[in-house]
């Protein structure tokens, strides 16, 4: 079963010894339809950007206006309605899924964990790349050279115990870090 999740952020347990959590938030989901394969187009809210194709699917699945977002995802629902979150409570591993925090340009340096050159003067060799080819053969630069580039915004999958889960309110608590900014939407799907 998967769910839609917004990473609220860290905290810890009150017990002893504590144990580092990640809080997530199950986003409130309408199921639309599902196959025979459990395999559903659900309807979440995000944003309030719509167009005249998501207005087409609201009104194709009777939605209110603030489902403006759809997706594909394995659900224990057997017919259309509210997601149904009732797997979480027996769930003890789940896979997270969140794009990491984007840094943009990087150096290698930050990027790669180079060490650099020494910090002194005169050395004119601080946190430059160095010499990246090599002679007259091949006269060109190997593929897979560690060099300054976009760093970061990639999807990444983690695996996490659940520590507990409020049905109430919906939020989750996992063992350990989740990559992403507090606030990002992700995915978690239960493993066992």
């Amino acid at each position: 079963m998967e769910y839609i999740v917004e990473k609220i952020g860290m905290t810890r347990t009150v017990t002893v010894p504590a144990v580092p959590v990640t809080l997530v938030k199950i986003v409130e989901a309408k199921v639309c339809e599902v196959d025979e394969n459990k395999k559903a187009i659900v309807a979440y809210s995000h944003g309030k950007s719509t167009n005249k194709a998501v207005a087409g699917q609201q009104k194709k699945y009777n939605l209110s206006s603030e489902f403006n977002k759809f997706m594909t995802l394995t659900v224990a629902n057997s017919e259309a309605g509210d997601l149904d979150t009732a797997p979480l409570a027996d769930a003890q591993v789940v896979k997270s899924t969140f794009n990491s925090k984007g840094r943009g340009f990087s150096g290698a340096i930050k990027r790669h964990g180079f060490h650099g050159g020494p910090g002194a003067h005169g050395s004119r060799f601080h946190r430059r790349v160095g010499s990246i080819g090599n002679a007259e053969w091949p006269g060109r630069v190997q593929k897979g050279r560690k060099m300054p580039g976009h760093y970061g915004n990639t999807k990444i999958t983690v695996k996490n115990e659940i520590v507990s889960f409020d049905p109430e309110t919906g939020i989750v608590a996992l063992k350990g870090a989740i990559p992403g900014a507090n606030g990002a939407l992700g995915k978690i799907r239960i493993v066992k």
